[in-house]
C-alpha cells in the first residue's frame, strides 16, 4: 500500500483563504488526497487547481455555506459516504467584534450556525465514522478567546469556549481507540478574518500577530507530538498543564451537597 492510500483524504472546511487555506497546502504536501468546502466557490477552484499542480493529489471541492442546513447537510452527506477520509479539520468560522448590543441577529445567528452548529454537526459524523473503523483524526480549530473574553468579544468568546468544551469532551470518549481528537488553539493571526470581524490588524499590538503559515505548522507539529491540544503561540508548556488541573480542582470542588461556608453566615 503506498503511503499516499495509507493517509487517505483530508477534509478542510473554510479552505478557500486563511488558515485553511494553509491546512490544504500543507496536508496535500504530506501526500493526502483532499475535500475542501468553503462558500466561496470561485477561489476554492484556484485553491484546488494550485493544489493538484504542485504536489499531484486529488483534490475534490464542495462549495456550501455551513450556516446554511441545506449546505451543511451536503458536506455531512460527503463525509459520512467516504470511506477513504481520515482526517477533517474543522477550521471554518465567522468572527464579528463588537459589544452584544452593536451586533445584529443575523451576525449572532451565522456565528452559532457556523462556529457551533456546523462544527458539532460535522464532529458527530465523522467520529461515527472513524469509530466504526477505529482509524481517523479530528482537528476543531478553536481559538484562546475560548477560555478568555474580551468586551468586543462575548458572542465569538461563547462560540469557541464551546468548541474547548466539546472537543475536550470528545477526547475523552475516544481514548483508548484509534481515534484521535486535537484541539487547536490560536491567538492572533494573520487571516483575513480581522477584516470580516469589523477590525483590522493594524489595531492590534505590534509583536503579536502570528503568521497564518506559522500558525499550522505548529498546530501540525503539535498533532504529529500527539498532543490533545494545541497552543501555538504559547512557549511555556506549563502554564496549559496547570490551566487544565486548576479547572479540574475547581470541579472537583464543587461536588458537594453544602453551599459554601461564606453563603451561610448571618447578619
Amino acid at each position: 500500500m503506498s503511503e499516499q492510500a495509507t493517509l487517505g483524504t483530508a477534509v478542510v472546511t473554510g479552505a478557500s483563504a486563511g488558515l485553511g487555506k494553509i491546512y490544504a497546502d500543507r496536508l496535500a504536501r504530506r501526500g493526502h488526497d483532499l475535500l475542501l468546502v468553503a462558500r466561496r466557490a470561485e477561489l476554492l477552484e484556484e485553491v484546488a487547481a494550485d493544489l493538484r499542480a504542485k504536489y499531484g493529489v486529488k483534490v475534490q471541492t464542495l462549495a456550501a455555506d455551513l450556516a446554511a442546513a441545506g449546505d451543511l447537510e451536503r458536506v455531512a452527506k460527503a463525509v459520512s459516504t467516504d470511506a477513504s477520509i481520515t482526517l477533517l479539520v474543522n477550521n471554518a468560522g465567522l468572527s464579528t467584534l463588537a459589544p452584544v448590543a452593536q451586533t445584529t441577529a443575523a451576525q449572532l445567528q451565522s456565528m452559532l450556525d457556523v462556529n457551533i452548529n456546523a462544527l458539532a454537526h460535522l464532529s458527530h459524523t465523522v467520529l461515527a465514522a472513524f469509530k466504526s473503523r477505529d482509524r481517523g483524526t479530528l482537528v476543531n480549530i478553536g481559538s484562546v478567546l475560548g477560555f478568555h473574553t474580551l468586551p468586543i468579544s462575548s458572542i465569538y468568546s461563547g462560540t469557541k469556549a464551546f468548541v474547548v468544551a466539546f472537543t475536550r469532551g470528545l477526547q475523552d470518549e475516544v481514548a483508548g481507540t484509534g481515534v484521535k481528537v486535537q484541539l487547536v488553539l490560536p491567538a492572533a493571526t494573520a487571516t483575513d478574518i480581522w477584516e470580516l470581524s469589523g477590525v483590522p490588524m493594524s489595531a492590534l499590538a505590534e509583536g503579536t500577530i502570528m503568521a497564518a503559515e506559522d500558525c499550522v505548522d505548529a498546530a501540525l507539529a503539535g498533532l504529529d507530538l500527539g498532543e490533545p491540544i494545541t497552543l501555538p503561540s504559547v512557549n511555556d508548556a506549563a502554564l496549559l498543564a496547570t490551566f487544565v488541573d486548576t479547572s479540574a480542582k475547581l470541579f472537583g470542588a464543587s461536588q458537594t451537597s453544602k453551599p459554601a461556608a461564606r453563603y451561610l453566615a448571618t447578619a
